[in-house]
């Protein structure tokens, strides 16, 4: 106890020392307040007081005024078929503009990724996962998808920003096991608990997931071949309450998660070589392999910390955090069969390790003017460890030898971002607000870059009730550091890994203007509605692709891209009944590869440096929506997404030149609410994904950057139960 009082007080010694630095009184202004007396020894409805205001205080830090902000609580995710099972990404799709890919990848307006998380509002730095979701919807109290013109404190990653509220419990000790599964073999068994002990509160949650249905299926098939999924994960909140206007928190979260790549059967070998072309690949004696026995795998870990400091007075709030990730990715490849099929098998082992600082203010100057300020700093380490098995190939293509050769291709590059900004929230009038400051970012890693940001909203409470807002942003996006390639090619020429084309320039930074304008109104209670229409000018626009057998994400720069749209949103909620309804409409260009060439054919490289094409993941029309109705303990609900499709090479052999069929995919859900259970509250619940067992793909292999065929899920049923205690 004594230690505990020693840290407490060094805490709120340095606190009270940061906002002396930060935001020095002026004769002119009141003297703040003293520190309030501690909260030891208070009762639990002033300790939730306490932290409820404490919550507000760190919530004016960062205000979204004038962006579009689409919020999902965790009533809401309940309601969904699924619950908290469902993954997060599942979970955002049910926002405007959000379209879905494969290996779990959403796009957000029209970008690829470009997706910054918070936890709490601290960023949560970058990793290596592809496929995997390392953040659970059971840790989140509310889930709020932050895009368009986005205010200073937002950048780097700037299509969207998913800031999750984690949960946590001031009022006392609770928790619940789960047993969740069904389809594809489906069993995810969970616990979580919250509580409180004195000023101490914290929230815990663990899962294990095991599936034959890990990566989406390359065929349709219900359960796919050699798609077994492993994935466990943990997640840890606790907050100290040091006295009534100083708080510490800690995040501690761990994903570890294991994917069998699927496989698709009655496919051969196709690889020809020789001067003429005629030659079939022939390794160690074989020329032929059996497709649905190919044996690759990958693994993914991410591990993450937080630690913050929250300190609030009259006139200043400040948080200062420090936050730490490693991410870790291995691909496992099938030696003999990938090397027949893609003329190379490489194992590739790749981590990152992320750690920085986050610190932000508030301070009120008066009845107009709110400034806030922040200055961030990160840095990344990666490093990559690849062993590629190649044949060698003479002068005129012919096969030298069918033994495999090991190419081994190790490294490791540092990282280092900074950030700054500086805003000012003046009050024009009662229902006029204008948020204009200005940001600067600098990054250095396989290059050296910066840029100097304005950013400027303006939100208007217009009569009858609508509130119009509009936004300019200048953006500043440094292309996925961990993910950028550095493999020599010329250790792989006259190999049969040999790439198309030799040139590879580094990745850039992207430079895009952004306008937003939107406006939403309350028509009768408990409905809103609202439209938001965005344009974006972009130079070095940024893309991603998957080149190769390991899962793996390259970047690469477009020279110019624009992007535009238009999103209808509503929502309601009244009594027993709550519903929502999205459209979104847009459209998405490129012009000019200019970097990490060697991922493309000549072909593809002189098409699109003279013609704009369809980005990949471009598609024209977006939908979501859902209700859910309680009546007496039972919930029914429903949700639905529709995709007009991403992109594919047509026929004609146009880069990203047709379209995927539309699609739609409805959920169904029951759930159960018993009071009074064998030791609490029990719950039970139905869903059924796909209810109409639709049958679509997301996508075909063909398209710039794409990789295998991809399909929706089939149709699956899954029950589950939940224990209170």
């Amino acid at each position: 106890m004594q230690h505990r009082v020693r840290v407490s007080l060094f805490l709120a010694i340095l606190s009270g020392g940061l906002a002396g630095v930060v935001a020095p009184a002026r004769a002119a202004d009141p003297a703040p307040s003293a520190p309030g007396p501690g909260v030891q020894g208070a009762t639990v409805q002033e300790v939730v007081v306490t932290a409820r205001r404490l919550n507000e205080a760190r919530a004016s830090i960062q205000p979204q005024l004038g962006a579009s902000v689409y919020t999902i609580d965790a009533k809401a995710i309940a309601a969904m078929p699924g619950g908290d099972d469902v993954a997060l990404n599942q979970v955002i799709l049910q926002s405007p503009g959000v379209a879905q890919d494969s290996f779990g990848q959403l796009h957000v307006r029209g970008e690829h990724n470009g997706l910054q998380f918070r936890l709490n509002g601290v960023i949560l730095p970058e990793g290596l996962s592809v496929f995997s979701q390392a953040l659970s919807p059971r840790l989140a109290e509310k889930v709020e998808l932050i895009t368009g013109a986005l205010p200073a404190q937002y950048g780097l990653r700037t299509a969207g920003v998913i800031d999750i509220a984690t949960k946590t419990d001031p009022l006392g000790n609770a928790g619940s096991v789960s047993i969740y599964g069904g389809a594809h073999g489906e069993v995810e068994p969970s616990v979580e608990y919250g509580g409180a002990a004195g000023n101490l509160s914290f929230f815990a949650s663990a899962s294990y997931l095991r599936s034959d249905l890990g990566v989406e299926s390359p065929d349709g098939a219900s359960t796919p071949l050699h798609d077994h999924t492993d994935q466990l994960q943990a997640f840890a909140y606790l907050e100290d309450i040091v006295d009534a206007q100083t708080r510490v928190s800690m995040i501690l979260g761990a994903s570890n998660q294991r994917f069998q790549i699927p496989d698709r059967s009655g496919l051969t070998p196709g690889l020809m070589f020789g001067p003429g072309g005629d030659q079939p690949l022939t390794v160690l004696g074989q020329t032929g392999f059996p497709s649905a026995d190919l044996n690759q795998s990958q693994t993914e870990a991410t591990y993450y910390g937080v630690v913050s400091l929250l300190h609030t007075g009259d006139a200043f709030t400040g948080q200062l955090s420090l936050f730490g990730r490693y991410s870790s990715l291995k691909f496992v490849p099938d030696p003999l069969g990938d090397l027949l099929f893609n003329g190379v098998s490489q194992a590739a082992a790749k981590a990152d390790v992320s750690a920085g600082f986050q610190a932000e203010g508030v301070y009120r100057l008066g009845q107009a003017h709110t400034v806030r300020a922040g200055l961030i700093g990160q840095v990344d380490r990666a490093t990559r460890n690849t062993t590629s098995l190649v044949i060698d190939l003479d002068a005129l293509g012919s096969q030298r030898s069918d033994i495999p050769r090991a190419i081994v291709d190790n490294g490791g590059h540092t990282a280092w971002t900074f950030s700054a900004y500086l805003q000012d929230e003046w009050k024009l009038a009662d229902s006029v607000t204008l948020n204009y400051g200005v940001r600067f970012d600098e990054f250095a890693g396989f290059r050296s870059e910066n840029q100097l940001s304005p950013r400027v909203n303006l939100v208007w409470g217009a009569p009858g009730g609508a509130t119009v807002h509009l936004g300019y942003a200048r953006y500043f996006s440094p292309p996925p550091f961990e993910l950028v390639g550095s493999q020599t090619l010329a250790r792989f020429a006259g190999t049969t890994a040999a790439a198309p084309v030799g040139a590879d320039t580094t990745p850039y930074a992207e430079r895009a203007d952004y306008c937003d304008i939107g406006v939403s109104r309350t028509l009768i209670r408990g409905l809103t509605v609202g439209v938001d229409s965005y344009y974006k000018a972009s130079r070095n626009l940024i893309d991603e692709g998957q080149f190769g057998a390991p899962i793996i994400l390259t970047p690469f720069n477009y020279r110019r891209g624009r992007q535009y749209g238009v999103e209808l949103s509503t929502s309601y909620s009244h009594g027993p009944l709550t519903a929502y309804a999205n459209l979104a409409l847009a459209s998405n260009q490129g012009w000019g590869i200019i970097t990490s060439q060697f991922n493309f054919t000549a072909a593809e490289l002189a098409y699109v440096a003279g013609h704009d094409i369809h980005l990949d993941h471009d598609q024209t029309i977006t939908a979501s929506a859902g209700a859910s109705y309680l009546w007496h303990g039972t919930r029914v609900g429903a949700d639905l997404i529709y995709g007009s499709g991403l992109r594919a090479t047509g026929s004609d052999g146009v880069p990203n030149g047709a379209s995927l069929p539309g699609y739609v995919q409805v959920n169904l859900s029951v759930s159960h609410r018993f009071e009074r259970g064998p030791v609490g509250p029990l719950e039970v619940r139905l869903d059924v994904t796909n209810a109409f067992d639709r049958l679509y793909e997301i996508r075909d292999g063909t398209g710039v950057g794409v990789g295998a065929p991809q399909f929706g899920p089939r149709r699956g049923v899954f029950g589950g139960i939940t224990q209170s205690f």
